[in-house]
């Protein structure tokens, strides 16, 4: 169902750009503060339920003395792209270490202009 909303100039530019730091369109911003008013989203009631659900985990991390990790969460698949990144970078800084310090190696671009004719001078000869 639609419904048309009369608001000031300045009111409306504040919805925009409140909805624009959320991510979300000013229709479902208009929503969402609409489901609150009328205590259909109780903010302090999802806050208690969100700590309901993570209090196991809660306790496992205080029982192990520090951040456990879920089996096959991002933050451990992340972890462990991160550190293969590590890995293969500190091997290719170690074989950049262990080459030999002879000329600098050329990129794409400096070979092209190298091979190229040389440019012509434009002004007066000196």
């Amino acid at each position: 169902m639609a419904v048309s909303v009369r608001m000031e100039n300045f009111l409306e530019r504040e919805l925009e750009l409140a909805a624009q730091r959320r991510g979300i369109s000013k229709s479902q911003f208009i929503i969402e503060a609409v489901e609150r008013a009328l205590g259909h989203k109780d903010p302090g009631q999802l806050l208690l339920q969100v700590r309901e659900e993570f209090a196991p985990l809660r306790a496992a991390e205080a029982a192990a003395g520090g951040p456990v990790l879920i089996a096959g969460s991002h933050g451990e698949r992340l972890r462990t792209l991160l550190r293969a990144r590590h890995e293969a970078d500190l091997d290719d800084w170690a074989g950049r270490a262990a080459a030999p310090a002879s000329a600098p190696a050329l990129t794409a671009g400096e070979t092209k202009r190298k091979q190229s004719a040389p440019m012509k001078r434009r002004g007066r000869a000196a």
